[in-house]
């Protein structure tokens, strides 16, 4: 279903980076590590920058961090970039903070919202176009995502061999599995209060479309890209360094 005053709605990109990083390591948390020679939040920062959709960058800090100089150095564009100290101790939390004070801004309730993960550097301003250009007339929101293509096997953790290997239980079908990826994009007002509720509820949401899911939407699936996967262990910083190095070449 779709209505005809959708298309004028603002769309606003929100990125939260509270988290720690552990699983990749170092000093800093790994959205604000040198990454081809910049801090990895910067690469999602320009994509959203050079989007002609969106009309202003929100970025969830953790309150410790907001006086960082690091934060001064991404802080210059063409649009409006503000960066809040909305960072909870979960990724839902941080997003529903940041929403809040979308909300109190002023931004109209309806407007869209792109949350984007600071650690999927490979975002482009191509796939931002393609899911808003999908997702704007829709009343229900969406997310970039891709089709599964490895065999899925489903392990039996209760029969494990000698140095407690998994052996498999089943193959899962694959036919209709996706991957999540990011930016969702939802209503302003729906998804927080999507997201009030699975907090209050202790849901096990662990992005915007399963909190959104769980109201009772079904979100708009749109094909995203292989280069936009998230950096989280080491492997991914190297593969991410040599896609990001070659855009540069």
């Amino acid at each position: 279903m779709s209505s005809g005053n959708q298309s004028a709605k603002k769309c606003h990109a929100l990125l939260p980076t509270a988290g720690a990083g552990s699983r990749l390591g170092g000093d800093l948390p790994k959205q604000f590590q040198e990454l081809a020679g910049r801090p990895m939040l910067a690469y999602a920062i320009d994509a959203f920058m050079q989007s002609p959709h969106i009309e202003t960058i929100w970025i969830g800090v953790s309150p410790g961090f907001i006086d960082n100089p690091i934060l001064k150095s991404l802080a210059k564009g063409s649009k409006p970039i503000h960066f809040l100290p909305t960072g909870g101790p979960t990724r839902q939390e941080t997003v529903r903070n940041t929403l809040a004070a979308q909300l109190k801004s002023g931004i109209a309730v309806d407007d869209w919202i792109l949350v984007h993960d600071a650690a999927r550097p490979g975002i482009t301003p191509a796939l931002i176009e393609r899911l808003v250009t999908s997702v704007r007339n829709s009343d229900v929101g969406g997310l970039l995502a891709v089709r599964l293509a490895d065999t899925l096997k489903q392990a039996d953790l209760d029969l494990a061999i000698a140095g407690n290997m998994p052996r498999v239980l089943k193959t899962i079908p694959r036919e209709h599995l996706w991957q999540a990826q990011t930016p969702q994009m939802f209503g302003l007002k729906q998804l927080h209060i999507a997201l009030e509720d699975a907090i209050r509820l202790e849901a096990d949401v662990t992005d915007e479309a399963s909190a959104m899911e769980l109201t009772g939407v079904k979100p708009l699936l749109i094909e995203g890209a292989t280069r936009n996967f998230k950096v989280t262990h080491p492997a991914d910083w190297d593969l991410m360094q040599l896609l990001l190095n070659s855009d540069a070449r």
